[in-house]
């Protein structure tokens, strides 16, 4: 079993940053990969990128890449989702999952119950 945690959502004005954390924990964490997804009213899950709990190896959504970065600090067990230049569209619920595949819809993985970011001025 897994637990994951996110915090640090919030309001930021477009173009802020904001950097979101998930802790993990439970019998059978650390998992190999860890991921950030996210959920608006406009649009389905998406993809945000993925992490290796060994090597620290990234991959990200095309859409994704260069406002948002993934890193992870296995000594405290916790992801982190570095989010710059915000827009209003980034708003939605952030998610982290933990697998242990490279797919967060396999059977066995974990998903924490979000954090709300709002990017509005």
């Amino acid at each position: 079993q897994v637990r994951l945690v996110e915090s640090g959502g919030g309001l930021v004005q477009p173009g802020g940053s904001l950097r979101l954390s998930c802790v993990g924990s439970g019998r059978t964490f650390p998992t190999n990969f860890m991921g950030w997804f996210r959920r608006s009213a406009e649009k389905e899950r998406e993809f945000i990128g993925h992490i290796r709990w060994i090597g620290g190896s990234t991959h990200y959504a095309d859409s994704m890449k260069g406002r948002f970065t993934i890193s992870l600090d296995t000594a405290k067990k916790t992801l982190y989702l570095q989010m710059n230049n915000l827009e209003p569209t980034d708003t939605a619920v952030y998610y982290c999952a933990a697998a242990n595949v490279e797919n967060f819809d396999f059977p066995g993985s974990s998903w924490g119950l979000g954090t709300q970011v709002t990017v509005s001025a």
